[in-house]
């Protein structure tokens, strides 16, 4: 049995912690267009916080509010992408890439702590009407609103498959319909007097921005569970290298999982028939892994004749696959 062959060969593949190719390039200019909006969410912050304060707007506060957290939030974000570029460790063998991952799951976190927040004070605004001014509100809506498609159009180019920059998108996101709702609540108030509208208006972007929030929270959560990838059959795989592969017999004691949401790995037992050169199997399987399934880095055990962990059930209860019962 060639047990340890796979800890040697490492053809076909990319080395976990490292970034490659396109994958260094989409890290390196979503850092820049991260920082951009990060500092134009902070410089008009602080504008619409005077002026929520001076005109009495719930919903041009709630919007700074949201830019405040905002432009913490993209902050981390761009530091998470400073820290993926570090190489791997002794200690952390897969690089500081999942911190990405951790990022976009905070970030969710604190988008539903703020929409709770807003909901609140919008409660308390209806019980206990305010007056608005509504002129003042409408001008700095609309900066808020200019600034704010600013940061989303730098972001938007950016890679939407990355998790932390779709945190960050989704953070912008916010701040945008946030100032389009002062701003079309500032109009209602000009028009009507009716100053309801402003409170009313900022639980209805918190209530789209928290059902954004809690799909962004899944699937980084689905990241730090080592979930497959949500593009990914496990089963297909592994029945894809037994059917394609020559020599392969059987695939089991299989992972498939993403380190950031984008970079996918494996680990595989490969049961070969007698004869077959393993080295050239082991090869055959992760380059099919990375061309056909988007595995950049697969860790192939090849076994001849018994499994060398059959009898062992530390993963049976994990490892479980109803439509293939070879799965240990």
């Amino acid at each position: 049995m060639l047990a340890h062959t796979h800890s040697h060969d490492h053809s076909g593949h990319d080395h976990a912690g490292h970034d490659h190719g396109v994958g260094h390039v989409h890290g390196s200019t979503d850092k820049k267009r991260v920082l951009i909006a990060a500092g134009l969410t902070a410089g008009f912050m602080v504008a619409e916080a005077l002026g929520g304060l001076f005109t009495g707007s719930l919903a041009l506060l709630a919007d700074a509010g949201h830019m405040l957290a905002d432009a913490i939030a993209l902050g981390l974000a761009w530091y998470a992408f400073h820290l993926a570029g570090r190489p791997a460790t002794g200690q952390l063998t897969y690089g500081f890439g999942r911190v990405k991952t951790l990022v976009a799951y905070t970030n969710g976190i604190a988008i539903f702590v703020i929409a709770l927040w807003i909901v609140y004070e919008a409660w308390d605004r209806l019980l206990t009407p305010a007056p608005v001014l509504g002129g003042p509100m409408l001008v700095v809506a609309i900066l808020g609103l200019l600034v704010n498609i600013g940061s989303f159009l730098v972001l938007h180019g950016g890679d939407r498959e990355s998790l932390n920059m779709r945190g960050a998108i989704l953070h912008v996101l916010g701040d945008l319909l946030g100032s389009a709702a002062a701003i079309v609540a500032a109009v209602v108030i000009l028009t009507t007097g009716w100053t309801p509208i402003d409170p009313i208006l900022s639980v209805l972007v918190s209530l789209l921005i928290l059902s954004t929030a809690w799909s962004l929270m899944r699937a980084a959560a689905h990241v730090l569970l080592e979930g497959v990838p949500p593009s990914l059959d496990r089963d297909l795989v592994a029945k894809d290298l037994e059917t394609t592969i020559p020599g392969v017999r059987e695939v089991h004691h299989m992972h498939v999982w993403s380190i950031d949401g984008s970079s996918n790995m494996a680990t595989l037992h490969a049961c070969l028939d007698e004869g077959v050169d393993a080295h050239q199997a082991v090869s055959t399987i992760k380059k099919r892994l990375a061309s056909e399934h988007g595995i950049s880095h697969a860790t192939v055990e090849p076994e001849f004749g018994q499994c060398a962990d059959e009898g062992d059930d530390h993963e049976h209860e994990h490892d479980a696959a109803p439509h293939h019962s070879h799965y240990h």
